[in-house]
């Protein structure tokens, strides 16, 4: 193969992305490179052999220890020219297998096999190992880092937003607990996912038809084949394995997605000039603008934002592959090939996070300023629900009025209500009751209603 500049590649995953993810994209290449795809492939054409001589030839360790050297004697560059000439990728496979083993094995290669027993079963293999070896590391690193921060910021004031607008105080560590909550169960749940991926050894429509003829108990054969290379079977094939176990693994991995997406957008809006409450890591020799030289662009999350559209749609794509016609058909060769670009975003937009949360800067300042700087409405829930509690039942609606009078007037909604002494007193003593602050201490500093969010 010659060689070629990556930036003559089509795939920005494979320059732009490739640069930005260097170490993790090589990890992944381990796994989901087409080069991966024959070596596991192979893998699984050994475990099968290997099983066959252990069933029909006594396990001779002879033969064994043959096999066994096949990973270092089996080149991807030879399976993919003997594929010219048999344009089948797993019969290519095979016959180069059968020219580095003795003759008395050569016939029990792929002996009792489809083509899907391999190919799906490493498969399996490919995508377990690229999840637990590379996606789940990534994002527990990033729980970690939101873990800390969390608990750095626990007390640090900030006001609620609903509907982009100011609601009630809460802390910053509280909103990015959430995140905390959301990730850490979707890590579970890919982590459990990937650890139940299925192969299989039951032949070209899954009934053991092959196999039954080569020994007693074909699902005996079946369970020692797939043992060896850390997987269960399917528990009803076809050609093909059942598609949900895959399914629900990217399905889970689209959750995440989701939520990493969810948390760069809020982290970006926090960056807009009016909020200001936090900022992306900054360098000094980082531009902003073309033009614009006091620009800074909280890009790094838009870009998070970006590759969620790229990628996410995809899902899409996975449950049309879940339908196949009878017991196989070929409309999920092309498209399931695109599972290897799906989980690159995917690290690529978890990776760009990690980076965001771990540069992210806290204007602890400026949160405290905006939660104060809003006339004290934000304090207008407890004062309802202090007034309810003295007995009056129109609290609501007689604190609503409340609010629209300091909008008119201009004051703050402490002033608003201190010029309404029948609320004020009884809203006072309320306080002093329940909480042991006067209303005066209260209504100055919002930020002492935060509920238990620290």
């Amino acid at each position: 193969m010659e060689d070629q500049s990556i930036f003559e590649n089509l795939s920005p995953l494979d320059h732009r992305y490739y640069l930005a993810n260097k170490e993790l994209f090589d990890s992944l290449r381990r796994y989901l490179s087409e080069s991966a795809s024959v070596d596991y492939c192979l893998v699984a054409e050994i475990a099968l052999l290997r099983a066959h001589v252990r069933f029909q030839l006594d396990g001779d360790p002879r033969l064994l220890e043959q096999i066994d050297s096949l990973r270092r004697r089996v080149s991807v560059a030879e399976v993919y020219e003997e594929e010219r000439k048999t344009q089948h990728n797993i019969r290519a496979l095979v016959r180069v297998i059968q020219r580095y083993v003795p003759d008395e094995i050569r016939p029990y290669v792929h002996l009792g096999a489809t083509s899907v027993d391999i190919l799906d079963t490493a498969f399996a293999m490919r995508i377990r190992d690229a999840v637990r070896k590379v996606v789940l590391p990534l994002l527990i690193e990033l729980e970690e880092l939101l873990i800390v921060r969390a608990e750095g910021e626990c007390a640090t004031p900030q006001v609620g937003r609903t509907h982009g607008q100011h609601a009630i105080p809460i802390t910053f560590g509280f909103a990015l607990s959430e995140y905390v909550s959301r990730l850490g169960k979707t890590i579970v749940e890919i982590e459990r996912r990937s650890a139940d991926l299925r192969g299989k050894l039951s032949g070209a429509v899954g009934a053991y038809n092959a196999t039954s003829m080569l020994v007693d108990d074909p699902t005996e054969l079946e369970r020692e084949y797939l043992e060896a290379l850390g997987l269960k079977p399917s528990e009803v094939a076809t050609q093909m394995v059942e598609p949900e176990y895959l399914l629900r693994l990217l399905t889970e991995i689209n959750t995440a997605f989701g939520v990493i997406a969810n948390l760069s957008d809020d982290l970006r809006h926090l960056q807009r000039s009016e909020i200001d409450e936090v900022r992306e890591y900054f360098s000094s020799t980082q531009v902003g603008s073309s033009t614009m030289p006091q620009k800074r662009n909280p890009w790094n999350c838009e870009h998070v934002k970006s590759l969620w559209k790229a990628f996410v749609p995809r899902i899409v794509t996975f449950f049309m592959d879940q339908i196949s016609e009878h017991q196989r058909d070929l409309t999920n060769s092309a498209s399931s090939r695109f599972i290897a670009e799906y989980l690159a975003g995917f690290v690529a937009a978890a990776e760009r996070m990690r980076r965001i949360v771990d540069g992210l800067s806290v204007n602890r300042d400026r949160m405290l300023a905006l939660l104060r700087e809003g006339g004290g409405n934000v304090l207008a829930e407890p004062a309802y629900v202090l007034l309810a509690l003295a007995g009056e039942p129109d609290a609501h609606e007689k604190l609503r009025r409340v609010t629209l009078d300091a909008e008119k007037t201009g004051s703050s909604f402490g002033e608003a209500l201190a010029a309404r002494k029948d609320l004020w007193n009884t809203i006072d003593a309320e306080l002093a009751k329940r909480v042991g602050f006067d209303a005066e201490r209260f209504f100055s500093a919002p930020e002492n209603y935060s509920g238990l969010a620290q």
